[in-house]
């Protein structure tokens, strides 16, 4: 890479404080989202609520220099039961609302002058200490989150890539869960969010031939991203309309319609490469011709909407790391209680028992036993 000497990696403070600005501003988001998510309550709504917040905080740092970009880089996304990511509907789609005993993700983005900050969450409406969740809802939330767990022991320099897709693969199995096949977690860089080294989860025969071994590095930064299945954990699009998308930069084509030209000039001078919601345009009804072009021509690339099969359910949990030289730094994480979640499972396998039960802290070298 030509660019190498420009490039801003976490070996420099400010770099730092970017992207733990965004870190903060994304678990608070996630935090208000949760709290609001109540029966009754739509996804539209929450979707909202997080996209408004995130720009409003946004807005708040880094005043003076007003050329810096900032804001979402992941819209808020709401995906219930079976539905397993990309759900931010539009105010002319059809919403989905909350009720009592459903398995809800929350998933969102922030940056920083480019430096990205993703976090993602799941829990079941109503649970509580009084009414804890049992059966295959808690076992898919449990196995979900100690595959997280697993991921922050295990993604840091010198580990391979694979040792991570190994690890969430048995955890799953000992939950009676699969994760969902083909999902990728990337490295992020200035600017991207989909960076060249990847974790990928359950890969096919033909994935893992095809996929990339790598190992993590200092000074690297990672969006850890876990999806567990109760079933088979094959993702379909099930033909509900894409509102996510990203621009591809490496994609060129003369737009032949006024109304695309004018959408995607704007997309370029507003989100740059960041995906965006075409919620965010004041005309919706423009934004969805005008994005069909673009994406027809590859100018723009499509998160799709997911589902599981119908009666399974899905848990997400997304982190960012930063790969500091004392250790790696998680900077953002949700709100997680385990005493919520009763599973008659547990992780079986002792080498993984004892990552688990080991600390996580990048202030000691020594590895501390400590009670989870």
């Amino acid at each position: 890479m030509s660019d190498d000497e420009q490039e801003q990696t976490i070996a420099e403070d400010l770099v730092v404080t970017k992207y733990k600005m965004g870190g903060d501003i994304a678990n608070q988001a996630l935090r208000l989202v949760v709290e609001t998510a109540k029966p009754g309550v739509s996804v539209l709504s929450l979707c909202e609520k997080g996209d408004a917040y995130i720009m409003a905080e946004t807005g708040k740092v880094f005043k003076k220099e007003k050329e810096m970009k900032k804001g979402i880089a992941f819209p808020t996304s709401v995906s219930v039961n079976n539905c397993v990511c990309h759900f931010s509907p539009l105010k002319s789609d059809p919403d989905y609302t909350l009720k009592d005993g459903d398995l809800v993700k929350i998933d969102l983005g922030v940056h920083v002058d480019g430096f990205i900050a993703n976090v993602a969450h799941s829990f079941v409406v109503g649970a509580s200490k009084e009414n804890p969740i049992t059966g295959r809802k808690a076992d898919v939330i449990k196995a979900a989150h100690l595959c997280a767990e697993a991921a922050l022991r295990l993604v840091k320099p010198g580990n391979q890539n694979t040792q991570v897709t190994e690890a969430w693969n048995k955890i799953a199995q000992s939950f009676k869960c699969t994760p969902i096949e083909g999902m990728l977690s990337h490295q992020l860089k200035q600017h991207i969010i989909d960076g060249e080294k990847t974790i990928i989860q359950n890969p096919t025969d033909q994935q893992r031939k095809d996929h990339e071994k790598a190992e993590f590095e200092v000074h690297e930064v990672y969006a850890v991203d876990v999806l567990i299945s109760t079933g088979e954990g094959k993702a379909r699009d099930g033909g509900l309309r894409t509102t996510i998308y990203k621009r591809d930069p490496s994609k060129q084509y003369g737009l032949k319609m006024k109304t695309s030209r004018t959408f995607f000039s704007e997309v370029e001078r507003r989100f740059d490469a960041m995906p965006f919601t075409l919620r965010a345009f004041e005309d919706e009804a423009k934004a969805r011709l005008g994005v069909v072009e673009c994406a027809k021509h590859e100018l723009l690339q499509p998160f799709s909407v997911l589902h599981e099969k119908e009666g399974e359910c899905v848990a997400q949990f997304k982190f960012t790391v930063l790969l500091m030289a004392n250790g790696p730094h998680r900077i953002t994480n949700g709100p997680f209680d385990p005493e919520l979640y009763k599973s008659e499972h547990e992780v079986q396998d002792a080498e993984l028992k004892t990552l688990l039960q080991s600390s996580a802290s990048r202030k000691t070298q020594k590895k501390k036993k400590k009670k989870v």
